[in-house]
């Protein structure tokens, strides 16, 4: 049975390995690590103990969840305390002035659209010349046919708050654009999810 500070998120349960695999192919051996939106901490549990070369710095905007991530992440050595960020802030405040990657899952369908903007704002001004930004979790995209699956996600979100939504991936690229990212890869993930891999435009 888990702490009672820990929350348990069954997707990040079942994501963790194969965005781990990854992570091993695309990163370094180390770094310093901005996990944006780190929710239950699973990940940053799961991820800082299978990559110890990296200093992860877990964040999330919801203060009600630093303490699972605190407790998730407890006797993990290279897993600082957790930090609440919220994206749409200019500065970020508290965070690493430069970092060498930045993680988010999950989060630009389940926020407003301008936490989209927030995010590559801020992967813009804190990654280092050689970073790289990975976020993962559904897409549109506009040549490819959409699973059932992710529409029904779509429709369920947009029930629950009509800010949210899953983003057309055209649209996310265009908004790293202006603030000088370009898409380096996309990988085909489980469950009709990509990770995306973003980096400085030359």
């Amino acid at each position: 049975m888990n702490p009672p500070a820990r929350r348990h998120s069954p997707a990040s349960e079942r994501n963790a390995a194969p965005i781990l695999a990854e992570l091993r192919r695309v990163l370094p051996a180390q770094g310093v690590m901005l996990e944006i939106a780190s929710g239950t901490g699973q990940h940053a549990a799961t991820f800082g103990a299978a990559l110890p070369g990296w200093q992860w710095q877990p964040t999330d905007f919801d203060a009600g969840a630093l303490p699972s991530i605190a407790a998730w992440c407890e006797g993990r050595p290279n897993v600082r305390p957790p930090l609440q960020l919220d994206v749409l802030s200019a500065p970020w405040p508290a965070v690493p002035e430069q970092v060498d990657a930045m993680f988010c899952a999950n989060m630009i369908h389940i926020a407003p659209w301008a936490c989209t903007d927030g995010l590559m704002r801020g992967a813009a001004r804190h990654l280092a010349p050689h970073g790289l930004l990975l976020t993962y979790g559904p897409y549109f995209e506009d040549d490819m046919e959409t699973a059932p699956s992710n529409l029904a996600f779509d429709a369920d979100l947009q029930r629950r708050n009509p800010s949210w939504g899953v983003r057309r991936l055209a649209d996310v690229a265009a908004v790293a654009a202006r603030h000088g990212l370009m898409l380096r890869e996309r990988v085909a993930m489980p469950a009709n999810n990509l990770l995306l891999v973003w980096q400085r435009a030359s």
